[in-house]
């Protein structure tokens, strides 16, 4: 299994421009929350808890971020997923039309942004060549976040080690 470090050195690579990452930072917790909303049915109880496809793909996820050798970024990219699914749960307790409008729209918005991101970068989003590339998009972001806050700093010395500059360090600081 890679580690968050190889995952992210290679995401990176896909993401250089800094119009592709700001989609991305709009894109991707879209796609996150939308998946919440669309899993969201069925429900079923297990000991007074009510459980949905949506919980039990963020629990199978949050197992995935947590063994990735990295804690505090797979703890805050856990906790933040965790945060769009719960946000996501009350548009599927309407009707079944409004459920999956919702549901569908904002996916397809998403979508929409990390391809218009893409399209200035000039290249394939980078699940094409590697599936695991749709979970390392939310661990991506947030660890963007993390950076523009000083925090996984040898994390972020690997990255720009391998790969150059990251764009948010450039987007918060434009002038530097």
């Amino acid at each position: 299994m890679r580690n968050a470090t190889e995952l992210m050195v290679q995401y990176a690579a896909y993401h250089r421009d800094r119009r592709n990452i700001t989609t991305h930072f709009v894109g991707i917790p879209l796609i996150v929350f939308a998946v919440g909303v669309l899993l969201a049915r069925p429900s079923f109880a297990i000991n007074h808890v009510s459980l949905t496809p949506a919980w039990m793909l963020w629990g199978v996820s949050a197992v995935w971020y947590l063994t990735r050798g990295n804690l505090v970024l797979g703890t805050v990219v856990s906790a933040a997923t965790g945060v769009l699914m719960a946000l996501a749960q009350p548009l599927a307790a309407g009707s079944t039309a409004s459920w999956l409008t919702w549901g569908i729209a904002i996916f397809v918005l998403g979508w929409v942004l990390q391809f218009i991101g893409h399209y200035y970068e000039g290249r394939k989003p980078a699940f094409i060549d590697d599936f695991v590339g749709l979970l390392v998009g939310p661990m991506f972001v947030t660890g963007e976040m993390l950076f523009s806050f000083g925090l996984c700093k040898p994390l972020l010395e690997e990255i720009e080690h391998r790969v150059g500059p990251t764009m948010l360090r450039d987007l918060a600081h434009p002038l530097t």
